[in-house]
């Protein structure tokens, strides 16, 4: 994992409130959310997208990781003047986040298994926003590259 610093932004997407502390409910929240986002083809309905790169930020944290949060799926975009109704917008402020790259077969839990070592990090993390980039390289499910930036704190 490396240091890097990640300028403001903008994001427009679809949100659901979960938590960790039940592991199959959190599954189910995320399963709906991703199944919402692809049936109802939502990055199609999100104006001024920067790139066709999926997001998938976690904020409004209430605590740690293991207190209520909101996940968002959607993308980055140049400015939220413009929120369709069914779709939540959010501006990002950035700063330093750590990077994690997941590889492997995303439908066998790497997303999932890369987060559970992240829960066993010493470094100490800001509980603003996290975030998933499933880009280029997430296209083939079976052989997928997803970056994890995780939000930390200024030393």
């Amino acid at each position: 994992m490396n240091m890097i610093t990640i300028e403001p932004f903008n994001f427009i997407g679809i949100a659901i409130k979960t938590s960790n502390d039940d592991i199959n409910k959190l599954s189910q929240d995320m399963q709906s959310l991703w199944n919402k986002f692809m049936s109802e083809n939502i990055m199609a309905l999100i104006p001024n997208k920067i790139s066709n790169e999926i997001y998938c930020a976690y904020t409004d944290y209430e605590g740690d990781y293991t207190k209520p949060y909101y996940a968002l799926l959607g993308s980055k975009v140049k400015n939220i003047d413009h929120i369709p109704d069914s779709l939540t917008g959010k501006s990002f402020s950035g700063g330093k986040y750590i990077k994690k790259i997941a590889k492997g077969n995303i439908l066998a839990g790497i997303v999932f298994d890369a987060w559970k070592d992240i829960w066993t990090m010493d470094t100490p993390r800001s509980y603003i926003a996290d975030f998933e980039v499933y880009g280029d390289r997430a296209q083939n499910p079976e052989n997928a590259e997803i970056e994890i930036l995780v939000g930390v704190k200024k030393i």
